[in-house]
């Protein structure tokens, strides 16, 4: 098949050219010779079938970022048929170093000047044939955007595969031995910097027309507010809060309503179809795998929006400059001001906030961004928390003690980095572009908030249902005894685990509800309430409340804030970080965390005579 490659640096809008070629199928594919996925989708061009692989964001062929060895390493390794590079029409005199390159690899290239719109509206000009004569490429101007050029460039593309066949007489450029081993490519892009410089220049000057002075003025005037010393963070926190709010006041409301769908399809539809079964088998395909399912699938609503609201502040270039904010800061810790707002999603659901690590270029600064997000209080935790203190103290205390548990998140997180942030040391200082503001379409939005939920749905979906299934069979085996009691599997597992969590203040029923919060931690309180027997809320409070003492209560929030993730996290960790090793050392570091501030706590308490 046809093999065409986009490569472009980052900001230039190439992921968005991708998915309006492709209209957004793509998926996910293993390259030889290359460590990490790399996305890929099919792609017809008058009848002739072409794989359309998008290549990480780089600036230099020629750097040490990971990023930019893993594109060396496809071109070296992978047979291609056309290279399709896109640069950023308003920012041609610092991104025509990539095009040179490429240009000297002598692959078939053809170049797309994205982002046309803005370069007009900057009063940015540019002679196309006499850029392409001196690259010897073809030069179009598109707006991947506004979806303007796409023909053309589709026309382009064929008519360079076509000539491309007929020169190899229908063999590919790999096959004819065209493609350079690693050394011989390195030495194709041996230009010195003055070279480079001087040929950037020469290019600029015959065929690019830059304004005397840079007309972007709302970016400048946005600036000066949003990047303000002293308000610049409080604005960024304002706009994080309400954006969060227009999450879940949207998003619960859309969580619930498919829930109790799913829950009426599974007792209208499902539990007639299958009433002639057994009843164990009735229970286990109906509580157990569509209950799984279920409990995936409630939750898309939210984690689509959250995409969707992260897409608008990622593309319009406010996630830049709030990563700028906290830059200094997040340094000292060994991060960087990505990870700060990374961690500040985490807030909303730490799953998207993990995947949200791609765009480090850092493999060790990605990892210790990875260890510090599942310390977020997501709002899976959070409900349990409202509950808890609901039980056990008045409205007025029971709020600091929420306040309380985010300042640990914080301090939680923040140790982490302290800690180990010599053994994920990130060799690469931050190097940011702070585009112009720009409002994505909404076909750009709700494209891309598309393809990461199906991203966490394909990762995700095999270890929630396969643990909802679990904690199904621990409750209900072995045979003859009453679910959830002290003599089913789940009741014993609460008793064997006390050596370990009876120090911390934790009784056999809380260690089980915190075994079913390891699958999703919104499954606590059902777990609570199967095991006290109480479905009433004020009832489950009330048998609680008779059962726990406030200071177990705390020991309980602090281990279900710090202890190990929901299972869907750890799944995208564990796809993200490519190493079960790394992903097994989060899984322990923040048990053994857990265990030891809860510890802390509760033996405090007893010295200080509070139990």
């Amino acid at each position: 098949m046809t093999t065409i490659a986009v490569l472009g640096m980052p900001n230039t809008g190439k992921s968005t050219l991708f998915n309006q070629l492709t209209g957004s199928h793509a998926h996910i594919g293993n390259w030889p010779g290359i460590t990490v996925d790399l996305m890929q989708a099919s792609l017809e061009l008058q009848g002739q079938s072409a794989q359309l692989v998008d290549l990480p964001g780089i600036y230099d062929l020629r750097g040490h970022s990971e990023d930019e060895a893993v594109v060396r390493r496809f071109l070296e390794a992978t047979p291609l048929d056309l290279v399709v590079l896109v640069l950023n029409a308003s920012q041609l005199d610092r991104q025509l170093r990539l095009a040179i390159q490429v240009q000297r690899l002598g692959l078939p290239a053809l170049v797309l000047l994205n982002m046309a719109d803005e370069a007009r509206r900057f009063g940015v000009s540019i002679d196309l044939g006499a850029l392409s004569r001196e690259l010897e490429m073809p030069v179009l101007l598109v707006s991947a955007k506004h979806r303007r050029g796409l023909g053309e460039a589709r026309h382009a593309m064929v008519k360079l595969l076509a000539a491309g066949c007929e020169h190899g007489n229908g063999e590919r450029s790999g096959d004819r031995g065209d493609q350079k081993p690693l050394a011989q490519l390195e030495n194709c892009l041996e230009l010195g910097d003055a070279g480079l410089q001087a040929q950037i220049s020469h290019l600029l000057g015959l065929a690019v027309t830059l304004p005397p002075q840079w007309r972007d003025r709302l970016s400048r005037r946005l600036d000066g507010v949003l990047l303000h010393p002293l308000f610049g963070l409080p604005l960024f926190f304002l706009v994080m809060a309400l954006m969060f709010q227009a999450i879940y006041a949207v998003g619960v409301p859309l969580q619930e309503g498919l829930g109790s769908l799913l829950d009426a399809f599974g007792k209208g539809v499902i539990a007639p179809l299958i009433g002639g079964l057994p009843v164990f088998l009735q229970g286990f395909l109906l509580e157990g795998l569509y209950q799984g399912i279920g409990t995936v699938s409630a939750f898309l609503p939210v984690i689509f929006l959250f995409f969707l609201a992260m897409g608008v502040v990622e593309d319009s270039g406010y996630l830049s400059r709030a990563a700028y904010l906290m830059d200094a800061f997040m340094e000292r810790l060994g991060l960087d001001g990505r990870s700060f707002v990374l961690s500040l999603m985490g807030f909303g659901c730490n799953v998207p906030a993990i995947l949200g690590t791609r765009v480090m270029r850092d493999r060790g600064l990605r990892l210790l961004s990875m260890l510090i997000i599942p310390f977020s209080l997501c709002s899976a935790r959070l409900n349990v928390f409202l509950f808890m203190a609901s039980v056990f103290f008045a409205p007025r205390v029971g709020a600091l003690v929420i306040f309380g548990l985010y300042v640990i998140s914080f301090a939680a997180a923040i140790l982490t980095a302290l800690i180990f942030k010599g053994r994920f040391n990130s060799c690469e200082p931050l190097v940011l572009e702070l585009p112009p503001y720009r409002f994505p379409t909404l076909r750009q939005m709700f494209s891309r908030a598309w393809l990461e939920v199906r991203h966490f749905w394909f990762w995700a979906r095999r270890f929630i249902i396969f643990g909802v299934i679990a904690v199904w069979l621990l409750n209900n085996l072995p045979f003859g005894v009453e679910p959830a009691s002290a003599e089913s599997f789940s009741g014993l597992m609460g008793r064997a685990l006390m050596p370990i969590l009876g120090p911390i203040g934790i009784n056999p029923k809380l260690a089980g509800a915190l075994v079913f919060g390891f699958i999703a931690k919104e499954i606590v309180l059902g777990g609570l309430a199967v095991i006290y027997s109480q479905a009433d809320p004020i009832a489950l409070g009330n048998a609680i409340a008779a059962d726990v003492t406030w200071v177990q209560a705390i020991s309980f929030m602090l281990f279900t804030l710090l202890y190990t993730p929901c299972l869907s996290t750890v799944a995208v960790i564990r796809s993200e970080s490519k190493s079960a090793k790394f992903t097994t050392f989060s899984v322990l570091w923040s048990l053994l965390l857990a265990w030891g501030t809860s510890f802390a706590f509760v033996q405090g308490a007893r010295l200080m005579g509070w139990s």
